[in-house]
C-alpha cells in the first residue's frame, strides 16, 4: 500500500523512479502558454492569504465547488477568504479522481510545506498554517516563478495591448523571461458582441481605416511586428473548430457585421478564414509558432455569463467535426510555402487520433516535429488525458520531439502541474521500459525525457 502522495507518487516502476529523479525532476520549465498577468508579475505584490493566491480567478476550483452544491458567494461572491477556503476544502474531499485534488496537494507540499490532506476536518488548521507561511515567507509572483525553476513565461495578450509591463519586466535583472503571446481572438470573432468597437480600437491604434477583412489582417500584421519587437515568438488562437471557407465573401461578412446584421455560419467562416490565412503567412515570416486551441464551447450558461462574465467556469467540450477544415487550412498555407510551426490542441479526446495523424501530413525539415500535437489541455489535463495524448503521439508520431507541458493557468503556484505531468510522463515511459518495449540506452532515454520536459520547447520556439 502506497503512502498518500509521497515522493514516489505515480511512479510505479523502478524505471519510472529513475526517469523522474535522475532526469526529469530538476529540469527547468518553459511555460509557453499561460494566462498569468504581466502586470501582477511586475508589481510583485505579496498575497494577503492563501484564498487570494488560490481561489481568485480559478474557474477549475469554482466548477468543483458548484458541483458540490456550494453557493456562488463562496466562489465569486463576497464571502470572507476563510469561508471560501473552507468551502473549497469541503468540495475537494469529494473530488476523488479529479486532478484538482492532486494539484492542490502538490501545491500545499511544494510551496507551503504542508503534507496533510485538505478536507473539511483540516481546512481551518491548513488555512492558518498556509497564512502563517505567507506571513513569514516570500510568496510574491516573481519569487514563486523563480522558486519553480521557470525560465520562460509566455503570457496571453491581445493585439491592442501596449505590452507596457513586458517592457518594464525586460529591463529588470530577472532569472526568467516574461514574453508576450499574440492572441487575436477578438478580431477574429466577428459574431461576438463588441466586435465593431474592437475593430475601431484596432484601426485607431494602427492608423488604418478598416473597411474590409484585408484591412483587419493588415492591422493585425502591424501589431504582430510590434509584438515581435517585444520578444514575442508565439501566436495563439482558439476555435470551436478551425474554419475554412473560401466560397463566400469575407468582405461582405465584415460589412454586415459592422452594420449590426446577423451573419450566417458560412459568412463567419469566410471572414475568419481570410484573416487567418494572412495571419498564418505573417507568423511564418516572423518565424513564430502558431498555437491553435480547438474544441471549447464557451459561455453555455447565459444567466451566469450576464451576471459574472466570461472565463468563470461555464465552458465545456464541443463535439464538432474538425478534420477536414483543419486539413484544408493547413494545406492552403503549405501550398504557398508559408505554413508556420504549428501546435494543435484538442479539447475533445475523440480527436486525439485526428490530430496525431494530421501532423504527419505537413511535417518538414524546417523544424523537428514542425507540426506538434499539443499537450492535454483544460478538461483533458488529467492523468488519463495526458496519458492518452502521449500514447496517441507515441503510436502515430515522434513522441521524443514533443514540446511537452504548459500550465494554461492564471495561478502562480500552478507550476506544480509540470511536476504532475513529469510524473505521468515517467510513469508511462517507465512502464514501456519495464515491459521491454523500448531499449534502455541511458543517453537516449535521458535526452527524450529532458527534451519533453524542457529542451524541445526551448529549441522549437527559438528561445535560446
Amino acid at each position: 500500500m502506497n503512502n498518500f502522495m509521497d515522493k514516489d507518487f505515480l511512479l510505479d516502476t523502478e524505471y519510472a523512479k529513475k526517469l523522474f529523479f535522475d532526469f526529469a525532476k530538476d529540469m527547468p520549465i518553459c511555460d509557453y502558454h499561460c494566462h498569468l498577468s504581466p502586470k501582477e508579475i511586475f508589481e510583485n505584490k505579496q498575497p494577503d492569504n492563501i484564498s487570494e493566491l488560490w481561489l481568485s480567478g480559478d474557474h477549475y476550483k469554482w466548477r468543483a465547488m458548484r458541483s458540490a452544491g456550494i453557493e456562488e458567494k463562496y466562489c465569486t461572491g463576497n464571502a470572507s477568504p476563510e469561508e471560501k477556503f473552507i468551502k473549497f476544502a469541503q468540495a475537494l474531499q469529494y473530488a476523488i479522481g479529479n486532478p484538482l485534488y492532486h494539484w492542490a496537494h502538490l501545491e500545499l507540499q511544494r510551496y507551503f510545506g504542508i503534507d496533510a490532506p485538505l478536507n473539511a476536518k483540516t481546512a481551518k488548521e491548513i488555512f492558518k498554517r498556509a497564512n502563517e507561511a505567507i506571513e513569514k515567507g516570500d510568496f510574491r509572483p516573481q519569487t514563486l516563478i523563480e522558486k519553480s525553476n521557470v525560465k520562460y513565461v509566455c503570457t496571453t495578450d491581445d493585439p491592442i495591448d501596449s505590452l507596457e509591463f513586458h517592457k518594464k519586466l525586460a529591463k529588470e535583472a530577472l532569472p526568467f523571461k516574461v514574453l508576450p503571446s499574440f492572441r487575436p481572438d477578438k478580431a477574429l470573432n466577428i459574431e461576438n458582441d463588441g466586435f465593431k468597437e474592437y475593430i475601431e480600437a484596432l484601426g485607431s491604434l494602427t492608423e488604418i481605416n478598416i473597411n474590409s477583412a484585408s484591412d483587419v489582417a493588415e492591422a493585425l500584421c502591424i501589431r504582430a511586428d510590434y509584438f515581435n519587437s517585444c520578444g514575442c515568438r508565439v501566436s495563439d488562437q482558439a476555435f470551436e473548430y478551425v474554419p475554412f471557407n473560401t466560397a463566400q465573401s469575407a468582405d461582405r461578412a465584415f460589412k454586415k457585421a459592422l452594420a449590426g446584421k446577423e451573419l450566417s455560419v458560412g459568412e463567419i467562416e469566410a471572414y475568419k478564414t481570410a484573416v487567418m490565412l494572412k495571419l498564418g503567412k505573417k507568423y511564418s515570416e516572423l518565424g513564430w509558432a502558431m498555437e491553435i486551441h480547438i474544441g471549447a464551447m464557451r459561455n453555455n450558461n447565459a444567466k451566469m455569463f450576464e451576471s459574472i462574465g466570461a472565463d468563470t467556469g461555464f465552458d465545456s467540450v464541443s463535439d464538432c467535426e474538425i478534420a477536414k477544415p483543419l486539413s484544408r487550412f493547413l494545406d492552403a498555407l503549405c501550398k504557398e510555402d508559408c505554413l508556420p510551426k504549428t501546435i494543435l490542441f484538442n479539447l475533445n479526446d475523440k480527436d486525439n487520433t485526428v490530430l496525431a495523424t494530421m501532423l504527419g501530413n505537413f511535417q518538414s525539415a524546417e523544424a523537428e516535429s514542425k507540426i506538434q500535437f499539443g499537450p492535454a489541455w483544460w478538461f483533458l489535463d488529467t492523468m488519463d488525458g495526458m496519458t492518452a495524448q502521449m500514447k496517441a503521439l507515441g503510436n502515430l508520431g515522434v513522441l521524443g520531439k514533443f514540446v511537452g507541458m504548459e500550465t494554461d493557468s492564471r495561478s502562480f503556484t500552478s507550476y506544480a502541474r509540470h511536476e504532475y505531468f513529469r510524473r505521468i510522463l515517467c510513469r508511462l515511459l517507465g512502464r514501456w521500459l519495464e515491459d521491454g518495449w523500448y531499449a534502455y540506452d541511458e543517453d537516449i532515454v535521458k535526452e527524450i525525457i529532458q527534451g519533453i520536459c524542457y529542451s524541445n520547447a526551448v529549441k522549437y520556439f527559438g528561445f535560446e
